[in-house]
């Protein structure tokens, strides 16, 4: 079923949403508009309800609104579900996320961030600060897999292959094409932000740290800096996965969830 509220700047906040109990609010990663996550979301609506908004960022019919607008969105969610719910976040998502427990911190009852690519010491979002400007005037040029092709090299720093061949797929693919500029926005959303891991410091519900016991490089890193400030979070690693277990391992990740939701009620 979709859920549909309005935001106090009267855009429509759109979401999926499953199941009777206590409230779960996912919100998803970039390049998405949430159905990465409906099979959790199925497993999980067996016992709780599930929301799960299609992020502000990645509606493409309405103007951009960077962090601000994100959590507008979260906001009127946690009002329309009236109960603090368990915030889930993945990957740039999981930023969402983080910056909406500092926001409404009483909105939230405990939380699950999944790889949040967040700014830390020695690990900025951009390695080329000047990608992100570069990737936008190729995507208003109309050339989403040149824009992609910059932003996953300058910015992710993704081995030259993968960019070449998510390349090709942003510029082919009917679903992706449109979504590459808000990807785009999505990390420059992140990379003003800055360094905010003081303020997350603050963060006091009961918090699972999740990744894949895959994932190398910097997603590790940059989780064990969350870690250091947060040092009561329970670090938890999917065995076999990497940054796409919702996907591939939809049901080892609602078991995560579902057991913090089972120590939180």
């Amino acid at each position: 079923m979709m859920l549909t509220v309005t935001a106090r700047d009267g855009t429509d906040v759109r979401a999926w949403e499953k199941g009777r109990g206590r409230p779960i609010l996912i919100v998803h990663p970039g390049m998405d508009d949430g159905s990465s996550w409906h099979a959790v979301g199925e497993i999980l609506a067996e016992r709780f309800r599930v929301v799960i908004p299609h992020r502000r960022t990645y509606q493409t019919d309405l103007p951009g609104a960077g962090m601000t607008g994100e959590l507008d969105h979260i906001r009127a969610l946690v009002e329309e579900i009236g109960e603090p719910a368990l915030l889930v976040g993945h990957s740039s998502g999981a930023v969402v996320s983080l910056e909406a427990l500092v926001d409404m911190p009483s909105a939230f009852a405990g939380t699950v961030l999944y790889d949040p690519p967040l700014v830390a010491d020695g690990l900025p979002f951009a390695r080329d600060p000047s990608a992100i400007e570069r990737a936008r005037a190729a995507a208003a040029a109309g050339k989403p897999g040149k824009a992609f092709a910059i932003f996953a090299r300058g910015v992710l720093m993704l081995p030259l292959p993968v960019v070449w061949l998510s390349a090709v797929l942003a510029s082919v693919m009917p679903r992706v094409r449109p979504l590459m500029p808000s990807q785009i926005e999505d990390g420059a959303a992140i990379e003003q932000l800055g360094n905010r891991l003081d303020a997350y410091a603050g963060i006091k519900v009961p918090t699972i740290l999740l990744t894949g016991e895959r994932e190398q490089g910097e997603l590790h890193a940059r989780l064990a800096a969350l870690a250091q400030v947060m040092p009561h979070a329970e670090r938890v690693a999917i065995p076999k996965q990497a940054h796409s277990a919702n996907r591939r391992a939809p049901a080892e990740v609602a078991k995560v969830i579902a057991g913090l939701a089972d120590r939180i009620w």
